[in-house]
């Protein structure tokens, strides 16, 4: 196995690419090793004056509340002073847009319910719970199902 690191100051965003000639147990360890920090990537947010630094892989949803975007854990409430489109450039690829007004974390979620009067997200060990819009519904249920294969 050859490792290799390239430098290019034209790259905005760092990408991770494994070439190999066949899936192996070693290439699938090496990803999720990789991509488990890449997910705990920590986000700097508040409750009140207290700042806080927590992995993203506790956050549950980002959410618009009039002018303020509110980020969920299972327990907890914080704000964050970014905003949902520079969110989803800093999220990994876990978090995914459901709505105008907010972004779930995909390995949170415990159901995706559709019915006539709304399309529910329900999330492991939460009360919580979002809606997920029509234009967004499709996107969000294949990237669920391609998570299970």
């Amino acid at each position: 196995m050859k490792i290799r690191v390239e430098i290019d100051e034209a790259v905005e965003e760092t990408e991770v690419v494994i070439r190999a000639a066949r899936q192996t147990d070693d290439i699938k360890k090496l990803y999720e090793e990789i991509s488990r920090k890449v997910i705990n990537k920590k986000i700097k947010l508040f409750q009140g004056i207290a700042e806080f630094h927590i992995s993203s892989s506790n956050i549950l949803f980002f959410e618009t509340d009039e002018r303020s975007v509110n980020a969920h854990t299972k327990t907890d409430l914080f704000e964050t002073h970014l905003r949902l489109y520079e969110l989803e450039k800093l999220l990994p690829q876990n978090f995914m847009r459901i709505s105008k007004s907010a972004i779930i974390n995909l390995d949170e979620v415990y159901t995706l319910t559709r019915s006539l009067t709304g399309n529910l997200v329900a999330f492991h060990e939460s009360y919580k719970q979002i809606y997920v819009s029509r234009k967004y519904f499709k996107d969000v249920k294949k990237r669920l199902e391609s998570r299970e294969k």
